[in-house]
């Protein structure tokens, strides 16, 4: 890693971890830095391995080449670590926040996160972001002296994307200033966060094409509608005209992604430039600084808005949609009245239905599915 800027989160000063560990010897220490520790411990985990059966936009068994979340969580990093190297922030972080925002997804994409939400309702809610937070802090068991993967404060603070203030005045009571204390006071993540919630944003919109083009859902024509695509797609028609197929659509995407990134590197450069933060708790203080030009983000709206008209709100999408639904609807319904279906870890906890949706958002979408056969049968 580069010499990094003032402004971004140095690894010798991070802010440390929520259970005391033994110090690394100094020949490991001079190896590894606290994020990149981080970012070893997501890779090894158990629900990292999951993401490569849970879904985005397409159920896992409705093709091979479609994205998960694994896939999805691979180029948010990629994109991520391209964007902080040109700005001088911590690749390491970025990379292990992109690894990690996913962990407390549902099987079954935001339709599977809805309906455990909905479920959840009377007992407090389900929050993916506040999800993925639970399996880094308490649910991954790997380790004998602690629960969860005992991560860095830098690289929780940028999982906890979104929380619900009652969320976050429990967290803060249990950790006083510590991830949520910025959902209270109204201040800023470090930078590393800010970009990762930008590059996620950027991979899913331009995969989401590539999938919804190869699902048949979306049409060339249809994409026509779309400036960002469109511009880019005569470009790549006016220089290679003897470009046919999917390479087209690949170089379209290709060049919509590098337009995109350079465009928050320009943005936030200047954005850096006018508010001169000398440090992590300057940034804090800040409005966001990592962002879309006014043009880009108009943009990229009207391509998000474009995929759920078109695609997320497909009726193919939908009737799936629908079943994922009512999957984890019964699943849950299920778990409740016996919880002895459970494993013992979850059956035996006092908090029943957080136990349940503990369990069942880290099911992949294929164990969900053969579960729920199982119980319905």
């Amino acid at each position: 890693m580069t010499d990094l800027a003032v402004y971004a989160c140095q690894p010798e000063r991070s802010r440390g971890r929520l259970h005391a560990e033994p110090e690394a010897p100094a020949h490991a220490a001079s190896f590894r830095n606290p994020h990149q520790r981080d970012r070893d411990r997501i890779v090894h985990s158990t629900a990292f391995r999951r993401l490569v059966y849970k879904t985005q936009v397409f159920l896992n068994h409705e093709g091979d080449l479609f994205r998960t979340r694994m896939t999805h969580s691979l180029e948010v990093a990629q994109l991520g670590r391209s964007i902080a190297r040109a700005l001088g922030l911590n690749e390491d972080l970025v990379e292990a926040v992109a690894l990690a925002h996913d962990l407390g997804h549902t099987p079954f994409g935001h339709a599977g996160q809805d309906a455990l939400n909905e479920c959840m309702t009377p007992y407090g809610g389900f929050e993916h972001n506040l999800q993925s937070l639970r399996v880094v802090d308490e649910l991954e068991e790997r380790y004998p002296n602690f629960n969860g993967l005992n991560l860095s404060f830098e690289t929780r603070e940028g999982i906890l994307k979104h929380c619900a203030r009652r969320n976050a005045q429990a967290i803060e009571a249990h950790e006083p200033n510590g991830v949520a204390a910025r959902f209270l006071k109204g201040t800023q993540p470090s930078l590393e966060a800010q970009l990762c919630n930008l590059a996620d944003a950027i991979a899913y919109n331009a995969h989401d094409i590539d999938d919804g083009v190869r699902s048949g859902l979306l049409t060339m024509s249809q994409l026509q509608d779309v400036p960002l695509f469109a511009r880019y797609h005569a470009q790549t028609l006016s220089e290679h005209p003897q470009l046919q197929g999917r390479r087209v659509l690949f170089e379209t995407i290709r060049r919509m992604l590098s337009d995109q990134v350079y465009d928050v590197i320009r943005t936030t450069r200047d954005a850096l430039a006018q508010h001169a933060p000398n440090s992590v708790e300057d940034v804090r203080q800040c409005q966001p600084l990592v962002q879309f030009s006014a043009a880009m983000f108009e943009e990229s709206k009207a391509l998000k808005s474009f995929l759920f008209r078109n695609l997320y709100r497909h009726p193919q999408v939908m009737q799936t949609t629908d079943w994922a639904r009512e999957v984890v609807r019964e699943l849950f319904v299920a778990y409740l009245a016996k919880p002895q279906e459970m494993p013992s870890a979850y059956a035996q906890r006092l908090d029943l239905p957080r136990a349940v949706a503990d369990y069942l958002s880290g099911m992949t979408d294929r164990f969900a599915t053969r579960e729920h056969a199982r119980l319905t049968a």
